[in-house]
């Protein structure tokens, strides 16, 4: 790779240059796994979109939970065209109430498949999905087999599609992993990773990445993790509107920042090397992006 020099630092983005007579380069940041079709950014999504420009971020990849999102998720695609690219896919965990949740079903994935065929061309993963093993979600062993089996099908989807998987493991790393494995499966970002370092590290070896949300700054396991892993394996993310700096407070995507800033000081590398790094880690993973990613 060439030699970059610092120049300058203009809000979050850096200007960089290569070595003399070589092009300038625009660098910034990618937020892998994000919720922007959330209700919670319905008031004030135009505003949420220019603050996270402004924080340097180049793309936001916009992860769906459930098939009744997933227009809402086109749409935005196409109202910041080269911003947010779209991910569709079946959460292990869905909602029937703001106070009730239920682990996933087939027929929830029933549901989705027609509309991920309809819009396949357009879409750079397939996500948000994954295990969830979390005791209130799992009522018996079935809900844990019905997560199992949906999870497979989409992966499957994904490799007729040639898109990586955006997926969701908490409470249940290792049992995620080594299904994607079993799979076959090549191209995954484990999102908020909430495993173990050591059960992280067989996810490196199969040639995964792991993304890193901005709650790093009060959770001591994501520190271990980021100590842990490669820097070549690691990508950002704010989940946002969820795992922001601070707990209860609505995440955004500017929040990007801070995942990078936690994960330079962890590391003792310079912002514009993780910025550098988890930006082309980003593009190997998510090819379809780099119409954003401009010099």
């Amino acid at each position: 790779m060439r030699r970059l020099h610092f120049i300058q630092e203009t809000g979050n983005v850096l200007v960089l240059r290569a070595a003399k007579g070589e092009k300038t380069h625009m660098l910034g940041y990618v937020d892998c796994h994000c919720h922007i079709s959330a209700g919670d950014f319905d008031k004030d999504l135009e505003e949420v979109i220019e603050n996270s420009k402004k924080a340097g971020l180049l793309a936001l990849l916009a992860v769906a939970e459930h098939a009744g999102e997933f227009t809402k998720i086109i749409e935005l695609s196409k109202r910041f065209p080269g911003f947010v690219f779209p991910c569709l896919g079946v959460h292990p965990v869905q909602e029937v109430s703001p106070e009730q949740q239920r682990s996933a079903s087939l027929q929830d994935l029933d549901a989705a498949l027609p509309v991920i065929e309809k819009y396949k061309d357009q879409l750079v993963a397939i996500g948000e999905v994954g295990l969830d093993f979390t005791p209130r979600f799992i009522s018996s062993d079935s809900d844990k087999e019905n997560q199992k089996q949906i999870l497979i099908l989409q992966a499957q989807v994904a490799k007729e599609l040639d898109l990586p998987l955006n997926v969701h493991s908490r409470s249940a790393g290792r049992p995620t992993i080594h299904l994607l494995k079993e799979q076959g499966v090549e191209k995954a970002l484990l999102h908020a990773f909430d495993g173990k370092p050591s059960v992280a590290m067989e996810g490196v070896q199969a040639g995964y990445f792991f993304s890193i949300p901005p709650s790093i700054i009060r959770s001591e396991q994501k520190q271990k993790l980021v100590k842990q892993l490669p820097l070549e394996n690691i990508c950002l993310e704010t989940d946002s509107p969820a795992l922001g700096p601070e707990k209860q407070v609505r995440n955004e995507p500017r929040n990007i920042c801070v995942s990078a800033e936690y994960v330079s000081k962890i590391k003792g590398v310079s912002l514009e090397k993780v910025m550098e790094v988890t930006t082309q880690n980003a593009l190997r993973l998510f090819p379809k992006i780099k119409s954003a990613i401009r010099p």
